[in-house]
């Protein structure tokens, strides 16, 4: 038995083709969770804003694509960013031994929502069972990595 979860794939969001894949070389020991500020509640409203999210990252600082795993919309949906196996842009420094998910929105003041962290757990609940997380992976937030607010003060909470 698999864990399965519904994901919106880059091609249904719109990605652009990535300038290049780095596949990670081994399971994840790490997931990174970050917050992208910017919160969106339909399944419309988060694809625009995954284009731009993409659009920023690869234009504005360079990176070859966005630089999340996977994102988290504020309709709970999981959407694919560079998916599973795959070397993100994520947290300096360690990027080669995790995967990052980030919640779309600000959490700073709230919380993000009961279902919004219940999509988080049958993501990660999939990716163990299909190998792409150890079994015992390190769950972190990006400011115990970083010096940044990111992904807020009411993650979780």
């Amino acid at each position: 038995f698999l864990s399965k979860v519904e994901v919106v794939t880059r091609g249904q969001w719109g990605a652009a083709a990535p300038q290049c894949r780095e596949t990670l070389k081994y399971p994840a020991q790490r997931v990174i969770i970050h917050h992208t500020a910017l919160h969106c509640g339909g399944i419309q409203e988060c694809m625009d804003q995954l284009i731009h999210i993409q659009r920023m990252h690869m234009q504005d600082r360079n990176f070859d694509d966005i630089g999340y795993n996977f994102l988290i919309g504020g309709d709970c949906t999981v959407y694919e960013g560079r998916g599973w196996g795959v070397v993100g842009t994520h947290t300096k420094g360690n990027n080669h031994n995790s995967l990052a998910i980030a919640f779309m929105g600000n959490f700073n003041n709230e919380s993000p929502s009961p279902a919004a962290k219940s999509s988080v757990k049958q993501l990660l609940q999939c990716g163990v069972s299909q190998g792409h997380f150890h079994p015992v992976f390190i769950l972190l937030g990006h400011r115990d990595l970083r010096d940044t607010e990111c992904p807020g003060d009411y993650m979780l909470h």
